[in-house]
């Protein structure tokens, strides 16, 4: 008797730890659990802990309520302006509401996917280029709006959605970077040219003030030849005031028209100085007794002698020259 009453109570201690076992549920921090029963909802939820559930009449879901982390595929699209790009993203999502999420839904994980790939492609072609690459906040705010209106019904918040990375065809990238060099070529020079403009108005007043102080462009000339002689250069570039090269222009404009006197009156004082060599002299005329003088041509025959000019009668004479010695005949 004692024996068969052991019996019965350890079969029945055996069959309330199995009904534990199988009732027995354990509920973590971050998860919820819906309970149906007979494929009823039931309206309380339970929270993290142990909790029981009736084996074969009630069955328990347990939801996560975590932020989840969902990569949204890559899609293809053309934007508005006519660009094809390949866009993807990335959702940020929780449940707010495990009963809706289990009731509502089959899968909300696959619901949220399918949905933001959806509103992705949407989003590309309401927008243009510059929007994608520019202008990406306002781009991510409508895309969670979008993505979130319908997941309000299945429990789920959006968190949050961004663009990860807009792919380019080869050919739009090569055209936005030959775009790009051009307008820094642009405002390279508009600053180069302001530049210049500053430059030119600073020398302009730099050049006022060193004209009233001739000695100042002295001294910035040695300023120069010690700043390029400090490089350790083989040659070195003096450049010549221009003031002194108008000052000796009008040195040589002044006596100018004494010169042809002054280079006439050598040519002068040589002339005399010219000698004739001595085999070109010629010795003096000898002169002959009246006696043996021959009639002059031209007489009459009578033999008077015609009357001579005085310049005939006197005799030849020669001016000896400066250098050389007087000789008498």
């Amino acid at each position: 008797m004692v024996q068969e009453l052991l019996i019965a109570v350890v079969a029945a201690a055996l069959a309330g730890a199995l009904y534990v076992a199988a009732a027995a549920r354990i509920v973590k921090q971050y998860e919820r659990g819906v309970v149906l029963r007979l494929g009823r909802l039931r309206d309380d939820v339970r929270g993290p802990g142990f909790t029981m559930v009736l084996p074969g009449f009630e069955r328990l879901r347990k939801v996560n309520m975590q932020i989840v982390t969902m990569p949204v595929p890559a899609q293809d699209g053309i934007t508005r302006d006519n660009v094809t790009v390949r866009v993807d993203a990335v959702i940020y999502f929780k449940v707010v509401d495990a009963a809706s999420a289990v009731v509502e839904v089959e899968d909300y994980r696959f619901a949220v996917s399918q949905m933001a790939q959806t509103s992705l492609r949407s989003i590309i072609g309401k927008s243009d280029l510059d929007d994608l690459l520019s202008n990406r906040e306002k781009l991510n705010q409508g895309l969670e709006l979008m993505i979130d209106s319908p997941a309000v019904g299945w429990g789920v918040q959006i968190d949050r959605v961004e663009i990860k990375d807009v792919s380019l065809p080869e050919t739009m990238k090569r055209s936005m970077a030959r775009q790009a060099e051009a307008d820094r070529e642009r405002r390279a020079r508009v600053i180069n040219a302001d530049a210049e403009l500053q430059a030119s108005k600073k020398l302009a007043e730099a050049a006022s003030e060193m004209s009233t102080q001739p000695t100042a462009l002295q001294l910035r000339l040695l300023q120069t030849i010690v700043a390029v002689a400090a490089e350790k250069n083989s040659t070195l570039v003096l450049p010549f005031p221009v003031e002194l090269l108008r000052f000796l222009e009008r040195a040589q404009q002044g006596p100018a028209p004494a010169e042809p006197a002054e280079r006439e009156a050598p040519a002068e004082r040589e002339a005399p100085a010219e000698r004739q060599p001595p085999a070109e002299r010629q010795p003096p005329a000898e002169r002959q007794p009246p006696a043996e003088r021959e009639p002059a041509a031209g007489t009459p025959e009578t033999g008077a002698p015609e009357a001579q000019t005085p310049e005939a009668q006197a005799p030849e004479t020669r001016a000896p020259a400066a250098s050389e010695p007087f000789v008498p005949h």
